[in-house]
């Protein structure tokens, strides 16, 4: 079989189950059986589908995944995470500070945990009432919660990340380090945002904030945890002390400690937080297997390779390559969320922007902005709901939506220096290196 008709085959299968409402995973393994029937016939095929599906729930490295998850519930479901935006918020005697606040909380968070949709639960649900109870513009508030949640994808560990290492084949701690200068970069870009919105709309940011000073003891038992989890993370991964998956347990256990001893959490919110982390593995498990066998059966017809070969034949410039690529995912962003994008489209273009001369590390953190605008993108946003139910309809989508444009434009903007200065993504892995 040509693999252009196993391409827009499986293509095809695909989308077809996804529009009759089939579950992704779901209509990701249906799409892959009838050509893995052609390979192998059906008993193997069954048995194929047995072995990759338990290959992917054993792998070490994905370990690493519900252990980011497990600690980023337990922070949300402790007082860690919420005291965290009540300290950067009180602490900080300026004119929209519960913005800046905001903003804050969100990267600390994003420190500890590499999920966007709990960061921006745990640190909106508390911010956003807060911010509109404060009298702040209903769309700055929602945006900035809904972008900030965004900082979890980019600032390590990240979750988008890991898994752009597993399908790619590139080192997860370098993609980590090459993910921290333009992390920073955009914690200050979306502070900038913050200020010029309040320069143009002053109405929408209050001149003064009734909020109470935070206790010394209070404020130690926020930063406290949050420092000593970044510091594990960090130091165990970077220093080639512990791989991810070994840094992550050690952290899951230390957030475990942390959460009880100083954080007030409960055994009822633990066993939410293990209840929350089956979930949500439930559903990525199943995408990981499903993704798995897709990702087989495009390898084993060389789609990835002719597809790449066929895209080089028009002879573009590497620069047109990327741009159509990006534009690629912005437009797929709007309709499936990163982890489906990641694993059904990546195993193709990863070897076709290695063939354009990019670097697999600085396009890493390129396709991770990418993910980002992607979860704040109508109509299947995650952020934007996620920041549309915690308001208790407050908050129009409408107003999400809206809110979001501005950080949107300024990580288009980060993409773009990215573009123009790669050394920004490469410089620290390199001298780590």
């Amino acid at each position: 079989m040509e693999w252009y008709v196993v391409g827009l085959g499986l293509l095809g299968l695909l989308m077809f189950f996804i529009v009759i409402g089939l579950p992704i995973p779901f209509a990701l393994a249906a799409a892959s059986l009838p050509f893995l029937f052609q390979i192998q016939g059906f008993d193997t095929s069954i048995v194929s589908a047995e072995l990759k599906l338990w290959g992917v729930w054993i792998d070490y490295i994905l370990l690493a995944v519900p252990l980011f998850v497990f600690l980023g519930e337990l922070i949300g479901k402790s007082n860690i995470g919420p005291n965290l935006y009540q300290f950067l918020h009180q602490g900080v005697r300026i004119k929209g500070s519960a913005a800046y606040g905001s903003i804050g909380a969100s990267a600390g968070f994003g420190a500890v945990c590499g999920s966007s949709m709990v960061g921006a639960l745990t640190i909106g649900g508390v911010a956003l009432p807060e911010m509109l109870r404060l009298g702040y513009g209903k769309r700055l508030s929602s945006g900035v919660l809904a972008a900030g949640g965004t900082l979890s994808v980019l600032i390590p560990p990240s979750l988008i990340l890991l898994f752009y290492g597993i399908v790619t084949d590139q080192s997860i701690g370098d993609l980590f380090i090459a993910g921290v200068i333009p992390g920073l970069i955009l914690v200050s870009s979306f502070v900038v945002v913050v200020l010029v919105w309040g320069m143009l709309k002053p109405e929408d940011i209050p001149g003064s904030e009734d909020a109470e000073k935070m206790p010394l003891a209070m404020i130690a038992s926020t930063l406290g945890p949050i420092f000593l989890i970044g510091l594990v993370i960090t130091v165990a991964i970077y220093a080639g002390i512990a791989t991810p998956t070994e840094a992550a347990a050690v952290a899951s256990l230390l957030t475990v400690i942390l959460a009880f001893t100083v954080g007030g959490l409960t055994w009822r919110g633990f066993w939410d937080s293990l209840y929350a982390t089956m979930r949500t593995m439930g559903y990525l498990g199943l995408l990981l297997s499903a993704g798995v066998l897709f990702g087989f059966v495009l390898t084993y017809y060389r789609v990835p390779q002719q597809f790449t070969e066929l895209f080089l034949s028009f002879d573009l410039s590497p620069t047109m390559v990327l741009m159509i690529v990006l534009l690629f995912y912005i437009i797929l962003g709007m309709f499936l969320e990163p982890v489906s994008m990641t694993f059904i489209t990546l195993p193709t273009i990863y070897p076709l922007m290695s063939a354009a001369g990019f670097d697999l590390i600085w396009f890493g953190v390129v396709y991770t902005i990418t993910m980002e605008i992607a979860v704040l993108t109508p109509p299947v946003g995650l952020n934007l709901y996620v920041i549309q139910a915690i308001s208790r309809e407050q908050v129009t989508i409408g107003d999400v939506i809206i809110g979001c444009l501005p950080f949107i434009a300024a990580m288009v903007l980060l993409i773009a220096l990215l573009i123009g200065l790669p050394e920004i993504a490469l410089w620290l892995p390199e001298q780590m290196g």
